[in-house]
């Protein structure tokens, strides 16, 4: 009975590539969320998955509706916001966080604008906002495998100075590190996550799968590499158990992965305060 269960929803073609894809942006989530929440970038995060929303509209309007390109789109609008809301933090004569919620409140509202010009722009735009992983096409599999594996190699390539630059970014700058150019590295990363993971959760779920997993994972161990291996194992779980969910309670899959995602942390919170009384 129990195998049934599990066997059932993996004998549609787009159920397997929705359950690959869900495990491979939670990893890609995970690893890099953890700089995410080890340097409280999560307001961050949040802004930029809201900013690429008028990219995203711009690219649906110009190619009629189609999505096959719209991951271009996504991807180069979240490299561009990323760096923009970067320098303009930096420069700004206002608090940071301030700047942020600016251009996040203003760019999303630009986008629902746009996409509110098309006729049948309600369903349209449930797919932007809250994910659709089921509907996850052969081509943007293959978009998340390979800019997945790029960016998984690229923290690997740098951790040491990610490392740093994290835990004392006043030594990586005594160490002549080039913090600038691992911030804009840094930041890009975190982009090209944001674009990938557009199909699984949506723009509005998109920080959950960046914080939460890093989150529960950093109430249960102090050490970079045991939380982001802690994180991707609570990623992944999530967005598996998620998809069961989805899949037998007929509710949106993004969501389902989220509430699985933030039951973890809630259990590893109330395991932790247990512990610590």
């Amino acid at each position: 009975m129990f195998i049934s269960w599990l066997t059932e929803p993996l004998q549609y073609e787009f159920m397997q590539r929705g359950m690959i894809a869900a495990v491979l942006v939670g990893i890609v989530c995970a690893v890099v969320g953890t700089y995410v929440v080890l340097r409280g970038m999560a307001f961050f995060g949040d802004a930029l998955a809201h900013t690429i929303l008028p990219g995203i509209a711009v690219g649906y309007l110009i190619s009629g509706g189609a999505r096959d390109t719209l991951f271009w789109w996504a991807l180069g609008t979240a490299v561009i916001a990323a760096w923009g809301i970067g320098a303009i933090s930096k420069q700004a004569e206002i608090k940071e966080d301030t700047a942020i919620g600016i251009i996040f409140a203003g760019m999303f509202a630009l986008g629902i604008a746009l996409i509110s010009t098309v006729q049948s722009y309600a369903v349209d735009l449930s797919h932007f906002l809250f994910g659709d992983v089921l509907g996850v096409s052969e081509q943007n599999l293959w978009f998340i495998v390979i800019f997945g594996a790029m960016i998984l190699f690229t923290i690997g390539a740098l951790y040491k100075e990610f490392l740093t630059l994290s835990f004392d970014p006043v030594l990586a700058m005594t160490l002549r590190l080039p913090v600038n150019l691992l911030n804009n590295i840094l930041l890009g990363l975190i982009a090209v996550t944001v674009a990938i993971s557009l199909q699984t959760v949506g723009v509005a779920l998109m920080v959950a799968m960046l914080v939460t997993p890093a989150a529960t994972a950093y109430l249960l161990t102090y050490r970079l590499p045991a939380m982001m291996g802690l994180a991707a194992l609570f990623a992944t779980l999530s967005s598996v158990i998620g998809l069961y969910l989805s899949y037998y309670l007929s509710i949106a899959s993004g969501a389902s992965i989220v509430l699985t995602a933030t039951l973890f942390f809630v259990a590893a919170f109330l395991w932790k305060k247990r512990k610590s009384g």
